[in-house]
């Protein structure tokens, strides 16, 4: 019983979480398999944003828990968000699990495997489900452990806060990550000096509202927040060529920050800046903390500071009471903004979130509408925004393989996907190449210098 599958639903803390988990398992000596079919412990690393998330996680889980028919001491664990949402809720659906373990306690994965494991080599009958959604203090500090791969690791998440103190009424983030706690700077500096001296050249800094870093655990210096001393000391970490950071909030966007992109070359230029709503009476009844307007000017200062900068956001169309003039904002706002990329969602009902009560829920067909026109019109800046750059020089960083194998893939300092043609040895180099065509997401490009890698 120690070959382990885990599978990962939702967001890039899901992703950094199921590697944290992976890596400790190692360490114990389990064995991390690629393909479900051969492990004998498949764990969910599961999503709770939407219910769609969670009926996907739970349809998986029932699927797979059929195997136990055959095979008894087949482990089935869920982990993550909706563990934390349900917790022993879920026994309800699914009776065979044999763990369901929050977002607090990844770092008990390990141990709860091994006494399963010793009972069942023991002989010992296991009985009810291992359910642990109990918070714990300074389990923000544990993930920190990374997968050891063959590869060459270019670009390396890592987690700097978890948790959230906002109040946004349609997210069940809060219930299920807890309120903000931020690890000691020194650690994650640290952390960052080994990523970088096994070869990792871009770190992105991950947190559920990762600008809030350290606020109540570190002064401002010289007005300088915490979050921006944290990017100043990573950006001063030799092998560290690029810093990206995700999910931020307006509301931390201050001057220092917008400031930060024009002193700091190492800081990508490229901003996920989450709006929600262009509709400052839809912002107030989603509980977020600023107008339409003072949005806008967080763009403009942003681009005041680095005109070439790329901007990505999340959108919530169809949320109770949304009015067709309403949308209508919303669609103005990224024609204005001009956006790069944009996560679109139609509005999904969280039980136990206000937006869940409110009235004036807008019917499914409308959302779906809502959420054609907007992609759409988010479909058409993209492609423009993309073929904009066709003829010029980007500087890319070379991550690997793309997926054929045949060429090369990195992204440009505004994150855009590149395809180029080169040689494996310029893998973790930063690079010119020109831009020759684009598509909505994807630029193709050739090297920009003669010989650049290239066989004759």
């Amino acid at each position: 019983m120690n070959r382990v599958h885990i599978k990962t639903y939702g967001c890039q803390m899901n992703e950094r979480d199921s590697e944290a988990v992976a890596a400790m398992l190692r360490a114990r000596g389990y064995r991390i398999v690629e393909s479900e079919d051969d492990c004998d412990v498949l764990l969910l690393n599961t999503c709770s944003v939407r219910d769609a998330a969670e009926q996907k996680a739970i349809g998986k889980a029932g699927y797979c828990l059929s195997r136990k028919k055959r095979d008894p001491d087949f482990v089935v664990g869920i982990l993550g968000c909706m563990a934390q949402n349900r917790g022993a809720g879920l026994l309800d659906r699914l009776p065979d699990v044999d763990l369901i373990i929050g977002t607090q306690k990844f770092h008990r994965v390990p141990d709860y495997l091994d006494n399963l494991r010793s009972a069942r080599q023991a002989g010992i009958p296991v009985g009810e489900a291992v359910v642990d959604t109990a918070e714990e203090a300074g389990s923000q500090n544990t993930i920190r452990d990374h997968l050891e791969l063959p590869e060459h690791r270019v670009c390396a998440f890592v987690s700097i806060q978890q948790g959230c103190n906002m109040d946004c009424s349609f997210c069940i983030v809060p219930t299920t990550r807890g309120d903000e706690r931020s690890r000691p700077m020194d650690d994650i500096v640290r952390e960052c000096e080994e990523l970088a001296a096994r070869g990792t050249r871009e770190i992105t800094l991950l947190g559920q509202i990762v600008t809030s870093y350290g606020r109540r655990d570190y002064p401002h210096s010289g007005g300088i927040s915490p979050f921006v001393q944290l990017v100043e000391r990573v950006a001063a970490v030799p092998g560290i060529e690029r810093i990206r950071f995700t999910s931020p909030h307006p509301c931390g966007f201050r001057q220092d920050l917008a400031d930060a992109f024009g002193r700091m070359p190492k800081l990508g230029e490229h901003v996920h800046l989450p709006v929600q709503s262009g509709s400052d009476r839809i912002l107030s009844a989603m509980r977020r903390p600023y107008t339409r307007d003072r949005y806008l000017e967080i763009v403009e200062s942003l681009r005041a500071a680095q005109p070439a900068m790329a901007f990505s956001t999340d959108l919530i169309v169809g949320f109770p009471g949304e009015t067709d003039a309403d949308f209508e904002e919303t669609v103005k706002l990224c024609r204005t903004v001009d956006y790069d990329m944009a996560y679109v969602f139609k509005y999904s009902v969280r039980t136990g979130t206000p937006a869940a009560s409110m009235p004036g829920q807008v019917p499914n067909e409308v959302r779906e509408e809502r959420n054609r026109v907007l992609l759409e019109v988010l479909r058409e800046g993209s492609i423009r925004r993309s073929q904009g750059l066709v003829g010029t020089v980007q500087e890319v960083l070379v991550e690997g393989p793309d997926k054929t194998g045949l060429r090369f893939t990195g992204r440009t300092r505004g994150n855009r996907t590149t395809v180029f043609e080169a040689e494996p040895r310029l893998v973790g180099s930063l690079v010119p190449v020109e831009v020759t065509s684009a598509s909505v997401s994807t630029l193709y490009a050739s090297l920009a210098f003669a010989g650049a890698g290239l066989q004759s």
